[in-house]
């Protein structure tokens, strides 16, 4: 199918965007990767009158590093992302994500800042940013503000992000030496999972010292498995260690249930692939 006729619009700064944003209200559509936008204006799921194009704004690529925490600008790629040093060195979790993120040709199109501002609780970027405490700098004509991921994903599709602003950058904190690992389960290549786990794991001496665990597909935005990051803490990097804190990954989710499986099964699945995460990420 065609897409519905509509205005074409190419800032090449963020304040140009931000200034056809406000004319054009809610008209417009912003588009970054294209990936998520595109096939819905394809089957005229929406048919926005303006779309904006973020693609031609310079300052919003590249990865930097910044003390702390590595700035990932909203319009990198997915390939620049995974290939990144600096993004190996110290958010190895977001590598490991990004490798299994769809296809060759969508991860050298699609943007990291689009697909988690798309806000899909089965995209492949949410959980591990939510793991590693990613900060999300959103732009308006008032100014910056900066929003943790606890708070940044607020339900089916819907973020933080007001209908006058840009995702600009992430912001994620160095975990320098952990272990990270993404564990996903499809029933065919390149599938949205039907469940997902993200772990970043910090073993000392062979004791979890620190442990962080995201969700993916088990509620209608990314979660933190909580339960398992608090019983992992002092815990050999042992199977059995693993295992029974694993079992509480369920916690706290409420998984849909769909043509890819019910409830109950994606409860039973979020219990093996954590196991499964946790161990590879701790390297046991």
């Amino acid at each position: 199918m065609i897409p519905t006729q509509f205005e074409y619009v190419a800032p090449a700064t963020v304040q140009e965007a931000l200034t056809a944003l406000a004319e054009h209200g809610d008209e417009a559509k912003v588009i970054a990767g294209g990936q998520s936008l595109l096939p819905v204006l394809r089957m005229r799921l929406n048919a926005p009158e303006v779309v904006i194009d973020l693609g031609g704004i310079p300052e919003l690529r590249g990865v930097r590093d910044d003390g702390d925490a590595i700035v990932i600008g909203a319009m990198t790629t997915h390939h620049t992302v995974l290939n990144d040093p600096l993004v190996a060195e110290h958010a190895a979790l977001l590598a490991r994500a990004g490798h299994e993120l769809a296809d060759a040709q969508i991860r050298h199109r699609g943007t990291i800042g689009g697909a988690l501002a798309h806000a899909d609780p089965a995209g492949d970027l949410g959980a591990p940013a939510l793991a590693l405490s990613a900060q999300f700098v959103i732009t308006g004509s008032a100014g910056s503000r900066t929003v943790p991921a606890d708070e940044f994903f607020v339900d089916l599709f819907e973020t933080a992000i007001g209908e006058d602003e840009l995702l600009t950058e992430i912001r994620v904190p160095k975990h320098t030496g952990w272990g990270a690992h993404y564990e996903k389960f499809v029933r065919v290549a390149h599938q949205w999972p039907i469940v997902a786990v993200a772990a970043a794991v910090r073993v000392a001496g062979g004791t979890i010292a620190e442990a962080r665990v995201g969700l993916t597909n088990m509620g209608s935005t990314p979660l933190r498995a909580r339960s398992v990051e608090e019983a992992l803490v002092g815990q050999p990097a042992t199977e059995d260690a693993v295992a029974q804190a694993a079992a509480r990954a369920a916690e706290g989710t409420n998984p849909p249930s769909d043509l890819n499986g019910a409830a109950d099964y994606r409860t039973h699945l979020a219990q093996v692939l954590t196991r499964r995460a946790v161990l590879a990420a701790a390297g046991a």
